[in-house]
């Protein structure tokens, strides 16, 4: 509406002027008038896509500044919003792409970094098949959305084989559920399933104020980096399951909360008196290896 305001205001004075609406519209001067106000335009925060857009700079360059993989491929940036960590990345030497669901986002990002071009995908990260539209390895960068920051990291872990290192903000609970050890009340299915494959490090904590609109809580930075497990000693996909069913009751015993996973007994273990946030990584993966042994076992006794 403002860029439209200024082209009639123009229109008017060029009656009185001596020049063309053609030379008006081509005019360099009146394109940089254009592009300046698109500049100056705000994108709504939209609260459905928990949007929360950094108003800091030398945050936004520190989250980039985190990225320590050098032999990437490309990196991708999720939900860029108004672009204060795209401005950090847009010229660097690693070919670079953003995705971005906020139609709203995608203009202002047209207009403000044109030399995007095609590398601006307007899609749900979380619908995109990143082996198809990005060359690997691959980075991921982002000031995640709130409501699907734990979502992002479970697509990542879909590529995981493909995704080197990400570096992400998200709400400080969940930086810290995501980084924490066993035998904690804040270790879940997230710590585990993520710590299979990346070693993860809480890097500094963000306050509340610089975003808009703020937070009702702190956020975290995080970084991913991927160790050197290619494949865990036991069926992955009963491993997730065994889990999800022992975290989704984990005020029950392994003995209790494993039959979501494994109807029958389980042998007796070590693990069978214990809480799941007691369990490690390894733990996870020996009690899957035993739920396979009894499901064999009863599979050749029918």
């Amino acid at each position: 509406m403002a860029i439209l305001g200024l082209f009639f205001v123009l229109v008017q004075r060029s009656n009185t002027c001596n020049f063309s609406l053609f030379t008006l519209y081509t005019s360099k001067h009146f394109r940089d008038l254009c592009r300046q106000i698109v500049i100056s335009m705000s994108v709504r925060p939209k609260k459905q896509l928990g949007q929360h857009f950094l108003r800091d700079n030398n945050i936004a360059h520190k989250i980039v500044d985190s990225l320590q993989n050098k032999q990437v491929g490309a990196i991708l940036e999720v939900g860029p919003g108004m672009g204060v960590l795209t401005q950090f990345l847009v010229n660097q030497p690693i070919p670079f792409y953003a995705v971005e669901v906020d139609r709203e986002s995608v203009e202002y990002l047209n207009h403000v970094y044109p030399q995007l071009g095609d590398h601006l995908l307007s899609k749900d990260f979380l619908r995109l098949n990143l082996a198809e539209n990005f060359p690997a390895p691959l980075a991921v960068v982002g000031n995640f959305p709130y409501n699907i920051s734990s979502q992002i990291f479970f697509h990542v872990l879909d590529f995981k084989d493909m995704v080197p290192e990400v570096v992400g903000m998200v709400q400080k609970e969940v930086a810290e559920r995501m980084a924490e050890k066993p035998g904690s009340k804040t270790y879940g299915i997230l710590s585990v399933l993520l710590q299979c494959y990346y070693n993860i490090e809480y890097l500094f904590t963000v306050n509340e104020q610089v975003f808009d609109p703020p937070p009702k809580v702190k956020s975290a930075v995080i970084r991913l980096t991927r160790n050197s497990v290619d494949k865990l000693e036991c069926d992955e996909k009963l491993f997730v399951r065994v889990v999800k069913s022992t975290f989704n009751q984990r005020r029950k015993t392994i003995r209790n909360s494993i039959r979501a996973a494994y109807g029958g007994e389980l042998p007796d273990n070590r693990f069978l008196l214990l809480r799941p946030e007691r369990l490690s990584v390894a733990d996870f993966v020996e009690l899957t290896r035993i739920v396979e042994e009894a499901i064999a076992r009863d599979s050749m006794a029918k």
